[in-house]
């Protein structure tokens, strides 16, 4: 992969990429760190890349376990310093039910969480998210048909909230 197919691969996949972090982490800033991190390592091992049947598949993948590292590292309390340089991106907020979304995402185990990104949001067939998993396609089933159904649930259970609270 040469630069040019590097660059256009990037421009392709990150926006994705950082979406679905972001649905699995619940952090945009920490999302849009741990994709460019993977890019970086993704750029490294070009050559692997090319070769691999899904590249995006395997950036993502690096972009998750890098976000669980940083948060095991947040966890414990060995956080590095932010290396912030410049002055700070701005992006419009995201809306009340992508937060919402998020909120509810968040609330799911892990196993659940990733599935239901892989599949709803980056799109993946059944299939392509049990091989990526590592997991059984009834397994993939299985946590699609759970996640779904918790999701239902917490999302009813965060709009009877809303729809309760007064602000007077």
């Amino acid at each position: 992969m040469d630069e040019r197919e590097f660059d256009d691969f990037y421009t392709a996949s990150y926006p994705r990429v950082v979406a679905q972090v972001y649905a699995m982490i619940g952090n945009r800033d920490e999302a849009e760190e741990c994709v460019q991190e993977a890019f970086v390592k993704a750029w490294s091992h070009r050559r692997k890349l090319d070769r691999a049947e899904h590249p995006e598949a395997w950036v993502r993948t690096t972009a998750h376990r890098l976000a669980v590292s940083r948060w095991r590292r947040t966890r414990l309390g060995r956080r590095p310093v932010d290396r912030a340089v410049g002055a700070p991106v701005t992006t419009a907020p995201p809306g009340e039910a992508h937060v919402a979304l998020v909120r509810a995402l968040e609330q799911l185990p892990e196993a659940q969480r990733r599935t239901l990104v892989l599949h709803h949001i980056a799109d993946l067939p059944v299939h392509e998210v049990a091989r990526e998993l590592g997991v059984p396609e009834g397994t993939v089933k299985a946590r699609l048909s759970r996640g779904r159904a918790a999701l239902a649930t917490l999302l009813a259970d965060d709009d009877g909230l809303q729809e309760g609270t007064s602000h007077a």
